[in-house]
């Protein structure tokens, strides 16, 4: 199962890039997550690792994930190393000029057991859930005070 979805944000690719490569901003965009924590020391790196738990169809997961590309202020991959199946989580950020920029998140995925059975129906609903998640980003990052904030600054779960 793959998706893959891109949105516009008025903000500069390297703050877009900070909020978007953190993982614990996660839960302050994307509905259903609960959680996300750095499980590796700091600095964020190739081989960086972190915990994601959330609530999906109405059941708690947890899922670790790997840092497999690190590319700043452009391109941060992740593959799932434990959790309900294979996934794979891609984010690119492109420059659209001085204060905007192109967001695009790619999940390839590989289904097990009841996911792989109900994936004709789940890919609608997923594809449903990331667009309204990414008009939550979008706010987020362009919201009152977001233009005169510094990367730092921008909404943070902790």
């Amino acid at each position: 199962m793959e998706i893959s979805t891109s949105i516009d944000i008025e903000r500069p690719a390297g703050d877009v890039f900070a909020f978007v490569a953190d993982v614990r901003n996660n839960p302050a965009w994307q509905r259903g997550q609960r959680s996300c924590t750095w499980t590796s020391e700091p600095p964020v790196g190739v081989g960086s690792s972190y915990d994601q738990h959330a609530r999906f169809l109405g059941k708690d997961v947890v899922t670790s994930f790997e840092v497999v590309e690190h590319d700043p202020p452009h391109r941060i991959a992740w593959r799932s190393t434990a959790g309900s199946f294979p996934l794979r989580i891609t984010r690119t950020v492109d420059p659209r000029g001085a204060a905007r920029s192109r967001f695009t998140e790619h999940v390839d995925g590989d289904p097990q057991g009841f996911f792989r059975v109900a994936e004709p129906v789940l890919r609608p609903l997923a594809r449903r859930a990331i667009r309204r998640d990414f008009r939550r980003l979008k706010a987020a990052l362009e919201g009152a005070g977001a233009h005169d904030a510094s990367a730092a600054e921008l909404p943070r779960i902790s």
